[in-house]
């Protein structure tokens, strides 16, 4: 940095007036005062920043002659994918744990910027979203870190991180461009983020070695001038030592259009399992500066992602490991994905998009990936063996042993009752907590950024019925009528569903009703789309709403309050509903039987408990879902995430030990369709993807 003074110090002018020893002389005394009166002013106060941090702990992580380097010797990076938002906090140590077992040396793990900035402004670094906690727990177990803060993620995450609220912006910014207010919003993040990291780098005495900058850049855009933002950025608050990387495709194409050539940015490649890694290692050093190109997949796949409707992803574990052993063998780098998948608790999971955004195909709550460790931490399969066998070749010292799974429990049936109708929680006639529009607006409109929004306007009656058409639905409707005429008032009646990947049009049947008849139209979010050309992708319904090719006007939208992963629950009148009817049964603590209640299409909250008589049964379960139809779980009023076993192939959702208790535990379900018969979920100790459309293929990226 150069510092250019614009006046002339009085030491200076007296310097040019005087004899050169005069001048001399007088620098001498005023040194030798300054140096005296120095312990007076000293110590002074010291401002962690990149630009005057100085490393005095002698650590040094660096790129040099086509090699990684640790402190002065060679280093291999084998490490894997952990993130820390998918996995309950209590369980992070033990899923590190195992990654060190699997012979891992580093951790790598995205930031999602949704989670840790639910609404504009308010922040949140605690709980599921303690990443600090979560980088100095990986140092304390002798772990590195890689760490991606996007601001896109991809991740199968919910619109590959970015927060739903950009929607409800004017003007909307453009992510993943040079667009201002865009670059305006990340400033301002990545101000909150980085700073976090500094004193987490390797060169500072912590565990990260390298930060990446955005991620697979070039499967989707070129705009350089958004890249060289991202790097000026992330080198103000971490410095110029650190290593930035990118990560992108084995392509040419892609490592063209996603990474900044020369020394500034080291570029990192994935590609497919299988692939012959060193010919596209070959192509990575074009995009690296000479000598400045160790042979680095930044994304090795243990497995793949599942889309609801398709078989569950699986690939072999031998094919697998002997993929790894091609990269190590040369003395070459991977970083595993997933070493350890998760869950897409809450309302986060992402989704894809096939050939047009109506292709649309919502992720799994279950993150497993077919990873050597498992949703739940299993170890004893054979991908964690397989692995293990071949990182332990390559390994300087002996793998530490490999800990046991985590024991699982079942609880037997959960007997459940019907405690309100999800319509029955609105006061349609109240305009408290409705907003209105002679067109549809948006779920992000009217500040509902995940879940469901209602839709409710009316329309005339007419013989031989009506044709509802949705041209733009995001992404699941829920369609019911009622005639407020009728004597006693008339409870909705269920007429269809329509779904944005086959938009079909739905039949309204004709109803003799003395008033108009009312339209309900519930809307799902499933999940932002999180990679491709489609990911701008708004909830709700986008279009006018159609009957008989006329467009249907005066509308109210109803938000529908249930809280997300990491959110602390409101006070709303939905929860307290079920809470309050609960309560007058489990305060009588006894075991009940409950009666076959008549099974309804119409949307309801159903609620139950089951009893943990000891600390020490209070362990992992699964909840089966079998013969149920869609909904959310909320156990102990935590979002485990959504259940469709028709669809499957997941039928039952992991429930991790510490969301449970010795004692009391409630299951609140909100059942979209058609509950079980008996009204009863079982708990398993073991997971179940065997639900559903089993003849579907799995979809590739």
């Amino acid at each position: 940095m150069r510092i250019i003074l614009k006046k002339k110090t009085k030491l200076q002018a007296m310097a040019k007036k005087g004899s050169s020893k005069a001048s001399l002389f007088f620098i001498f005394v005023s040194f030798v005062l300054f140096c005296a009166f120095l312990p007076v002013f000293a110590p002074l106060p010291s401002f962690p920043s990149p630009h005057s941090h100085r490393n005095t702990l002698s650590r040094k992580f660096e790129i040099a002659s086509d090699r990684f380097w640790k402190d002065g010797k060679p280093f291999q990076i084998i490490g894997g994918d952990v993130h820390y938002f998918r996995v309950h906090p209590e369980y992070w140590e033990d899923r590190l744990l195992k990654a060190k077992a699997l012979g891992l040396n580093t951790i790598q793990t995205y930031v999602p910027w949704n989670l840790h900035e639910p609404t504009p402004g308010k922040l949140v670094f605690e709980g599921f979203a303690d990443v600090e906690a979560f980088l100095n727990l990986c140092h304390k177990l002798g772990l590195l870190v890689m760490i991606r803060p996007g601001p896109y993620i991809c991740a199968e995450w919910d619109w590959g991180g970015f927060p739903g609220w950009f929607y409800s912006m004017n003007p909307t910014p453009k992510p993943r461009s040079s667009d201002p207010t865009f670059l305006q919003l990340v400033e301002r993040w990545w101000g909150n983020l980085l700073p976090k990291f500094f004193p987490l780098l390797y060169d500072n005495g912590g565990p990260i070695i390298m930060v990446q900058i955005e991620n697979e850049y070039g499967s989707y855009g070129d705009d350089k001038t958004y890249l060289h933002h991202l790097v000026s950025l992330a080198r103000g608050h971490l410095g110029h030592d650190v290593i930035l990387y990118t990560t992108d495709g084995g392509a040419k194409e892609n490592l063209e259009k996603g990474t900044i050539r020369g020394d500034a940015v080291f570029s990192a490649v994935d590609f497919s399992t299988g692939d012959d890694p060193w010919p596209i290692f070959k192509l990575q050093k074009e995009f690296n500066a000479p000598g400045k190109s160790p042979p680095l997949s930044a994304e090795f796949y243990t497995g793949w992602l599942t889309h609801w409707g398709e078989k569950i992803a699986q690939t072999n574990a031998d094919f697998t490991a002997a993929a790894l052993d091609k990269i190590l063998q040369k003395n070459g780098s991977a970083v595993l994905y997933m070493a350890h998948g998760g869950t897409n608790f809450g309302f986060y999971n992402g989704a894809n998009t096939g050939v047009d955004e109506g292709d649309y195909k919502p992720d799994l709550t279950s993150y497993d990936y077919d990873a050597p460790i498992r949703e739940s931490g299993d170890v004893d399969n054979s991908k964690f063996t397989a692995i293990r066998r071949v990182i332990a070749r390559y390994s300087s010292e002996p793998l530490p042993s490999v800990p046991s799974n985590n024991e699982k429990a079942s609880y037997g049936p959960i007997h459940l009752q019907r405690k309100a109708f999800l319509f029955d929680m609105f006061d349609f006639s109240n305009s408290t907590n409705v907003f209105k529009s002679e067109t549809p607006m948006s779920m992000e409109y009217v500040d509902q950024f995940f879940g469901f929004v209602l839709y409710v306007t009316e329309y005339k009656a007419k013989r031989g019925g009506r044709i509802l058409f949705i041209p733009k639905l995001h992404d699941r409707a829920q369609v019911f009528i009622s005639c407020p005429s009728e004597e006693r008032g008339a409870r909705p009646t269920y007429v269809g569903t329509i779904e944005r990947w086959i938009n079909n049009k739905l039949s309204l049947p004709h109803v003799k009703c003395h008033s108009n008849i009312k339209l309900f139209i519930l809307v799902e979010n499933m999940g932002r789309v999180n990679y491709g050309p489609f990911i701008f992708d708004r909830k709700g319904i986008l279009s006018s709403v159609y009957l008989d090719g006329e467009k249907v006007k005066g509308w109210k939208m109803f938000p529908v309050p249930l809280h997300n992963l990491n959110e602390v629950s409101t006070y709303n009148p939905i929860t307290q509903a079920v809470y309050s009817a609960f309560s007058e049964i489990s305060s009588r603590r006894k075991k009940f039987i409950f009666k076959y209640e008549n099974t309804s299409t119409e949307p309801a909250f159903y609620s139950g408990h089951f009893l943990i008589d000891k600390s020490s049964q209070v362990k992992d379960t699964f909840l089966s879902f079998k013969n149920w139809g869609k909904g959310i779980v909320f156990v102990n009023d935590f979002n485990i995430g959504r259940y469709w076993p028709l669809r499957g192939p997941q039928c039952n959702l992991y429930v991790p030990a510490p969301l449970l208790k010795q004692g009391d535990n409630i299951l609140e379900i909100l059942e979209l369709e058609s509950p079980g018969p008996d009204l009863v979920v079982n708990t398993e100790d073991e997971p179940d993807f065997k639900c559903g459309f089993s003849g579907m293929s799995v979809h590739q990226l």
